[in-house]
């Protein structure tokens, strides 16, 4: 007698590996993630060369001239003599990042705890956040230096490209070093799918550290991009004022909102512990290469196209440059506040009622005795503070700074307008992930929140 009945097959699934039925493909999947390994440098590269050497105009071949030509003479022969590093530009970077190391282990700071993580029994890392103090050390080492002649500020400015593609080539091969160390030596890999480049691009390791205090997801996240990118309006300031013996208004406001963003990431880092970021996303290519290159690198383009212009080119009124500073400043208290209120709660929640107030320790930054849903997974929802007029309405502020930095320079070039662009993008398509996860994670406890906090980015509209 023949069984004709069908043969069951289970599928195994290796340690730390997703089964086929449970991997959601993000960023276009395995393709997105090969075009954004092999592109965004590529792309990177582009934009300086045309802010820098085509008067901020998307570089193009001109009459007569063949593609060919176009990329292998002008393109090749601005990155051949521009952006190909040199033994100065690698150690000044390399230097650069083993400096903000040593500060993280060094200086001054405060523990606090991480959420659980379920892949470690629910244990709750501990971090060290010492962040404020690397960055006004580095500032006030950075200045003494500038003003002693040892190391000129306006280096950086007038060595943009050759710096960049150090970040570069240190993103792609941190970002490649790591999945293979994660993956045959420490073994701390999670959530993988088994491709390879998507792997990568991801990342294998969810938590990695050397040692107990040096957090490299934290490290990365807080300090490199956010540094680089004050230090290079900085650097442009110097520059501007060197050359023309004072410094415009438009680019003293980049310096104002590069340092805000970049205080307001080091005063709050121990309230990033708890979030989305550091309990989940995984630390590959697309967390460690968009930090130490994409975002330094590609944010800073209105720095740059003010520092490669004549101040002459881009004279505002007063009114316009006043009603820019107030606008950045309140998009800043609604941005700086809303993400406290939220991690603060986040933070408190986990066990840590320590209050830090760090400068400038703003109104209505934390919540007493907020509103919240308890859900029937044991988390709990925030329905209280900004989130009660709009869930997103600190990127709405954070969107509103970005779109500050492009008015301030103009519509001349379109590389100023990058960040906001690209920004909005990624701040809709960000909400939007997050909710189709947190529906999934909560049921219908995530319904009764929407019902708390019906409005997604503004009050009333949308």
């Amino acid at each position: 007698m023949v069984d004709d009945a069908p043969v069951q097959t289970t599928e195994v699934v290796r340690p730390g590996y997703l089964p086929k039925d449970k991997i959601e493909w993000d960023f276009g999947g395995p393709i997105g993630a090969t075009g954004m390994i092999v592109g965004f440098p590529l792309l990177m590269w582009y934009m300086w060369i045309s802010a820098q050497f085509y008067d901020g105009y998307p570089a193009w071949p001109v009459e007569d001239q063949s593609w060919q030509d176009f990329v292998t003479v002008d393109l090749w022969g601005y990155f051949f003599e521009y952006g190909l590093p040199t033994f100065g530009n690698w150690f000044f970077f390399t230097t650069f990042i083993l400096v903000q190391a040593l500060f993280y282990v060094t200086l001054p700071g405060v523990w606090t705890k991480g959420q659980p993580l379920e892949h470690m029994n629910n244990q709750q890392l501990p971090y060290f956040c010492n962040a404020i103090w690397s960055f006004y050390t580095s500032i006030v080492v950075a200045l003494v230096m500038h003003f002693t002649n040892i190391f000129r500020l306006t280096y950086i400015v007038d060595n943009f490209g050759a710096i960049m593609t150090t970040a570069i080539f240190y993103g792609v091969s941190l970002s490649f070093l790591l999945y293979f160390i994660s993956m045959y030596i420490t073994k701390d890999y999670s959530r993988m799918t088994g491709n390879f480049i998507y792997d990568v691009f991801m990342g294998a390791p969810l938590n990695p550290r050397i040692g107990k205090y040096l957090d490299l997801k934290m490290y990365f996240e807080v300090r490199i991009p956010w540094f680089i990118l004050f230090f290079t309006s900085l650097s442009a300031c110097f520059k501007q004022y060197e050359t023309y013996g004072y410094v415009s208004p438009q680019l003293c406001f980049l310096l104002y909102a590069h340092w805000l963003y970049a205080n307001a990431c080091a005063k709050g880092e121990e309230l990033i512990v708890p979030t989305w970021d550091m309990a989940y996303e995984k630390f590959g290519f697309m967390l460690l290469f968009w930090n130490i290159a994409g975002v330094p690198f590609t944010y800073c383009h209105c720095t740059l196209y003010l520092s490669y212009h004549d101040p002459k080119d881009y004279q505002w009124s007063t009114a316009y440059n006043v009603f820019l500073f107030v606008l950045l400043s309140a998009a800043y208290y609604f941005f700086d506040t809303g993400n406290r209120q939220k991690n603060s709660f986040r933070r408190q929640m986990a066990g840590n009622t320590k209050l830090r107030k760090t400068f400038p320790y703003l109104p209505y930054s934390d919540l007493v005795n907020p509103k919240y849903i308890k859900c029937e997974n044991g988390s709990l929802l925030l329905t209280d503070g900004w989130v009660s007029y709009a869930r997103k309405l600190h990127y709405t502020a954070d969107y509103v700074q970005s779109l500050s930095w492009g008015l301030m320079c103009g519509f001349a070039s379109p590389f100023p307008w990058f960040f906001p662009v690209f920004f909005f993008i990624v701040l809709v398509h960000r909400a939007h992930r997050d909710a189709r996860k947190c529906e999934k994670k909560y049921g219908k406890d995530w319904d009764r929140y929407i019902e708390a906090c019906p409005y997604l980015f503004i009050p009333g509209v949308y």
